[in-house]
């Protein structure tokens, strides 16, 4: 059903979801564009400005309505490598256009389904010009008072390690008024957002590429949250806040996910509904699991023997790769190289290489450095790496949103495919519909991550929590390579004393289920192969990275997670508890109804067990989790 209206004299328009639920009213009033979000005839958003700055004139204020047109989208897509494998996705449409004081316009679009609003800004040709420069966004999110919000803040620019922040590495806050937060440099998408009794809200953007910068929220003020570019002290002070655009033009999509309940977040497509792929495969991608020596045995690792090690664990676990990290190109060498990339393809293991994206822009040294950062460089490089028979690239130390950064993502993007590469971004920012946009796309960092579970007490002992946050907030809107996955006892190499892991086996193996990313490479280390038990091993063994459903079960960020993945007929539920005490679950499982089903789980003394359990008939199953810990269900065998 398409429903759209006019409303009084401000020229208002009225887009509803197909369901009729979700509604968008955008209006011209005092001579500013605004809007507002209602869901089951709850306001979900107030009043909220729209409008944007270019160069070439002005839209945030003293603007007129000049016409609507309304349209419906109804398509059917697949996409190998999110949360689900096919997604049929139906939309109205509004196109809203005003004209400033000159005379020239611009069209605000929307586009709102059942649980989903993207909305972008349309720029036609105005006369003779035909590029401009977008230098800022009045975009704005203005929530209902009872409102609270779970937010990541921006890092300060040109802080951390060797200067490479921002790289979307911050905690979070959880559930806290909206006055407090008031973070300098704001806040990384995506946000997420409880409107009191109402229902739940994430924001987010996506469809950044080359043309465009990537963008944050600002802290809130005067009641609002804006859309804020880059800061200038990014990438060194090189580079535009703003984005040069050709015209006719648009920006990327904000998107607003709305529900009753957490499900629509959880479950959210919207990042890959309203962007399409921007090149073809050059081959047929594998997606899969590998191992890597960086993160538990660190840079001394970097050596032909250590590799070959974990070259080893990689077959024995029947995994398809090795990730060979940063300094190999001095501690191994390019001819050694060439030769250990032999060895693995003799166990049928594949390889991933490290890169520095470093050449200007921060203080990051490792090597190798000066190899993706320029074009010419670059391509020799990976005309090396596919002659040699590497699969994929890990490059790492981008640290900023400009849009300067945002074309060398896609320019190592689309070179890397020419060769036949895959590619993980680490020390990165979030990825914006990139797994739909660009084919050999298999992941990002943009997380508080496995290294710093290493590095720091504070995130061993809030490990359970950020998990239980993951899947409504990072993981809702994008590939999340985090590196996990870690059955040492300590975090490190010698397993002994040291950085103690405070979560047990089988949360770590819920992890794997719960963080979505089709490429894995897990924290496993050779000595786990006899120091771990062998269900444990068995269940790496077969779990899956690619997924055909996700559902979202129960939780609420911050305390607990549940949520369900589905492989073929392959169902693995997994679920963690970030609580102090043992939490006891009734979860319904209608997709498991009758069946007899492994459930790995932890006993009262945390160690881990392999049960054989029936679920009910209606569906029904009765978990307890202990603190810290986690749990799987799967009828896989």
């Amino acid at each position: 059903m398409l429903l759209i209206a006019e409303v009084g004299a401000q020229n208002m328009r009225i887009v509803s979801s197909p369901d009729g639920n979700l509604n968008v009213r955008v209006s011209v009033s005092d001579d500013m564009v605004s809007y507002t979000v209602r869901y089951q005839d709850k306001i979900m958003m107030e009043n909220s400005p729209l409008g944007l700055v270019t160069k070439d004139g002005d839209f945030t204020s003293n603007v007129a309505f000049v016409d609507a047109s309304t349209g419906e989208i109804d398509k059917t897509y697949t996409q190998d490598k999110i949360k689900s494998s096919v997604v049929k996705y139906q939309a109205n449409t509004l196109t809203y256009t005003v004209r400033n004081e000159e005379g020239k316009q611009i069209a605000f679009h929307f586009r709102v389904s059942d649980h989903d609003i993207a909305f972008r800004y349309e720029l036609p040709k105005w006369g003779d010009t035909k590029a401009t420069v977008v230098e800022r966004e009045l975009t704005g999110f203005r929530f209902p008072s009872v409102s609270t919000a779970f937010l990541s803040s921006m890092m300060k620019p040109m802080t951390g390690f060797a200067r490479t922040a921002p790289s979307y590495e911050s905690g979070y806050v959880t559930e806290v008024a909206l006055e407090s937060t008031t973070a300098k440099f704001g806040y990384v998408f995506p946000g997420l957002f409880k409107v009191g009794e109402y229902g739940w809200i994430l924001l987010s953007e996506t469809g950044v590429e080359s043309n465009y910068n990537g963008s944050h929220l600002s802290g809130f003020k005067d009641g609002v949250y804006t859309v804020e570019y880059p800061h200038m002290e990014q990438n060194n002070g090189f580079g535009s806040t703003g984005a040069q655009i050709s015209l006719p033009g648009v920006t990327p999509w904000r998107t607003i996910t709305v529900g009753e309940t957490l499900k629509p977040i959880v479950e959210t497509t919207i990042p890959f509904d309203v962007v399409e792929p921007l090149y073809e495969p050059s081959t047929a991608y594998q997606y899969g699991k590998g191992t890597w020596s960086w993160i538990l045995w660190q840079d001394n690792s970097m050596n032909y023997e250590d590799q070959v090690q974990y070259i080893d664990l990689a077959a024995a676990m029947d995994f398809e790769y090795i990730l060979i990290d940063a300094w190999w190109d001095e501690r191994i060498g390019y001819q050694r190289m060439k030769k250990l990339i032999q060895y693995a393809n003799s166990k049928n293991v594949d390889v991933f290489l490290w890169y520095n994206s470093n050449g200007s822009a921060n203080d990051a040294f490792q090597t190798p450095l000066n190899k993706m950062n320029t074009s010419i460089a670059r391509k020799q490089e990976m005309e090396w790496l596919e002659e040699v028979g590497v699969k994929g690239l890990k490059v790492d130390f981008f640290g900023g949103d400009k849009q300067e950064t945002m074309r060398l993502y896609e320019d190592i993007l689309l070179d890397a495919n020419d060769y036949g590469l895959m590619v993980i971004f680490h020390g990165t920012t979030l990825p914006r519909g990139w797994e739909r946009m660009y084919p050999n796309f298999v992941g990002s960092e943009a997380v508080l991550a496995s290294e710093m579970l290493v590095f720091s007490q504070d995130v061993r002992e809030k490990e359970a929590f950020y998990a239980s946050l993951h899947p409504f907030i990072r993981n809702a809107v994008g590939s999340m390579e985090f590196g996990g996955v870690l059955l040492n006892k300590f975090l490190n190499r010698e397993n002994k004393a040291g950085q103690e892991r405070l979560t047990t086996d089988s949360f770590q193996l819920a992890t794997g289920v719960l963080f979505q990313n089709p490429v894995q490479m897990f924290g496993l280390t050779p000595n786990n192969l006899i120091d771990v038990p062998e269900f444990e091993l068995d269940f790496l063994k077969r779990l899956p990275t690619v997924w055909d459903e996700t559902v979202f079960i129960d939780g609420y960020p911050g305390k607990y997670s549940v949520l369900a993945r589905r492989n073929g007929k392959q169902w693995y539920i997994a679920g963690v508890n970030a609580e102090s005490s043992a939490k006891t679950l009734k979860i319904d499982l209608p997709m498991l109804n009758g069946q007899e089903v492994s459930l790995y789980n932890d006993d009262k003394e945390r160690q881990p067990t392999l049960d054989t359990v029936k679920v009910g008939r209606n569906g029904e199953l009765t978990v307890t989790v202990q603190p810290s810990g986690g749990f799987v269900i799967t009828n896989s065998k």
